[in-house]
């Protein structure tokens, strides 16, 4: 079941579900719009990346004013917002249609487990022929609720809990490789 407006208020002030900084007009009908922050990263050199070792090639960003995402360039990036789940409540990040309509594609793998903690690390897309001028501090994505059916026996405890800035991959740490 997708929570609407009054149930994510509800939880915000019963101090279930986390999201800091938050203000009333971030709130929307089904969703909470999620600010960009001031921090991107992006993957650079020659070589492959092998998922078995990770990557060094990481370029990170501070952007006060602004950043540009160049045509066909991938671009992380991450929210203003640390959020917290509560154990019962999983979430959808959702780009918007106003930037997907610009050719931005938004991502985040798309799915926040329930129990997870931290900032939203966003993965940027130019999908457009020109640049796209982006400001931190911009609505940039929306995370939509739901609410499971019972508690899971497990909840997230992954390599991703408590990220604060944009976080890299960490696929080298997981146990299949």
């Amino acid at each position: 079941m997708i929570l609407s407006d009054s149930t994510i208020k509800k939880l915000v002030e019963s101090g279930q579900l986390s999201i800091q900084p938050c203000t009333e007009d971030q709130i929307q009908c089904s969703s909470i719009d999620l600010r960009l922050g001031s921090e991107f990263a992006r993957y650079s050199g020659r070589e492959p990346i092998d998922v078995r070792k990770g990557t060094e090639a990481v370029t990170v960003i501070k952007a006060d004013d602004y950043i540009e995402i160049l045509p066909k360039e991938f671009l992380l990036a991450t929210t203003v917002e640390y959020i917290k789940l509560p154990p019962h409540i999983t979430a959808f990040v959702e780009g918007r249609s106003s930037l997907g309509r610009l050719g931005l594609f938004i991502e985040n793998a798309g799915w926040v487990d329930a129990g997870f903690e931290g900032q939203i690390t966003l993965e940027l897309y130019n999908a457009n022929s020109v640049p796209i001028r982006l400001y931190p501090g911009m609505r940039i994505c929306q995370l939509v609720f739901a609410m499971l059916d019972t508690v899971p026996e497990k909840t997230y405890k992954g390599k991703y809990l408590g990220q604060r800035g944009v976080t890299p991959s960490k696929i080298e740490m997981d146990g299949d490789l």
